[in-house]
């Protein structure tokens, strides 16, 4: 089995934010491959169901981002599942709007869900994709409220195209090495 996980922040106000990004593909993944999102277990609302034959959870934590990890390291134990297994979806302020990039390991480069996971999980070598949502002034009053705001009219159709590659690439992970997904996608737009 594998995991995919959308980072994000629980409750309506914060639907279709920036910070919401994740929480977004999973939607996307959920509604193209029929996986009812039902189940609800340490802190995350998840669904299981099969994409391209391959069993998977569907995940979005239920802890707010900063604590995404009190979620997904416990979900991970529970089913008996590593790191290797796992996909995060993350918003990434340092690409520009609807750019997504491919990872297969790293740092928390200063994302507070991505620190918390490699804190539960207590390794970095998990694979990602990063959507870009775009950086605003560096003030941390100004990157607060940026990720907590929707996106212009101007991005929408940016930001629908970008989701819809995340959903792709995740996907493609389902069966293929992660190295061939990032030589595909991280080659396009």
């Amino acid at each position: 089995m594998k995991v995919i996980v959308g980072l994000g922040n629980p409750g309506s106000e914060f639907a279709h934010t920036r910070h919401n990004i994740g929480f977004e593909v999973i939607d996307a993944l959920s509604g193209q491959h029929s996986i009812q999102l039902t189940k609800t277990k340490f802190n995350a609302l998840f669904g299981k169901g099969t994409i391209d034959g391959q069993e998977l959870l569907l995940v979005k934590p239920l802890t707010y981002m900063n604590a995404s990890g009190e979620a997904v390291g416990p979900l991970l134990h529970f089913f008996k599942l590593s790191a290797e297994d796992l996909l995060v979806i993350q918003d990434d302020m340092d690409l520009p709007v609807g750019k997504i990039r491919l990872r297969q390991k790293g740092s928390a480069g200063g994302h507070n869900g991505i620190k918390s996971l490699i804190q539960h999980i207590k390794t970095q070598e998990f694979a990602r994709i990063k959507v870009g949502i775009g950086h605003p002034q560096r003030t941390h009053e100004a990157v607060v409220r940026h990720v907590l705001q929707g996106f212009s009219g101007e991005e929408q159709m940016e930001i629908a195209s970008a989701i819809e590659r995340a959903a792709k690439a995740a996907e493609a992970w389902m069966t293929l090495p992660f190295s061939q997904v990032m030589n595909t996608y991280n080659a396009n737009k």
